[in-house]
């Protein structure tokens, strides 16, 4: 039988990731709000950013590769983007299948990571990548998110 300590430390632990979750969720809100007034998300845009990581980044090349057929294709990459970007930040605000958009938008800050590297600080992202990554593990939605009500209903489902 668990203790009162247990059940505390857990009680503490799952609203611990439910915060994390929402500042990670607020963090891709914000960004996307940033990068379309920068005009991130138009095919100008976006090309001249992607251009400037492989030109200046020291990414891999077959990395660079990718990159530059990204850029080749803003016109539909950077509005695809943006909609994942925004997809992320509701979905993980609002706890709604949490582990798959949260290993998505680990995988997404990993390719962005990568991308980088060179042109920023390579810490930069490494922190919301490793929230991310947790949050994906360990059911962060299940605590103030709607993952919960959707636990009760099938509470063994891998989407929640």
């Amino acid at each position: 039988m668990p203790s009162d300590f247990d059940r505390t430390t857990s009680v503490r632990a799952r609203r611990a990731l439910a915060l994390a979750r929402l500042v990670i969720g607020a963090m891709f809100v914000w960004v996307f709000f940033e990068n379309y007034g920068k005009g991130l998300y138009t095919r100008e845009g976006y090309a001249n950013l992607i251009d400037t990581y492989a030109t200046r980044g020291s990414a891999p090349e077959a990395w660079k590769s990718v990159m530059r057929l990204m850029a080749a294709n803003a016109a539909v990459v950077a509005p695809l983007q943006a909609v994942a970007e925004i997809s992320f930040g509701v979905l993980l605000v609002l706890g709604l299948f949490t582990p798959a958009v949260a290993f998505a938008a680990f995988a997404f800050l990993t390719s962005l990571w990568v991308s980088e590297w060179g042109t920023a600080w390579i810490w930069e992202l490494l922190v919301p990548m490793g929230t991310a990554l947790a949050l994906a593990l360990g059911a962060a939605g299940r605590t103030w998110g709607i993952d919960a009500a959707l636990a009760r209903r099938k509470p063994h489902a891998p989407w929640w």
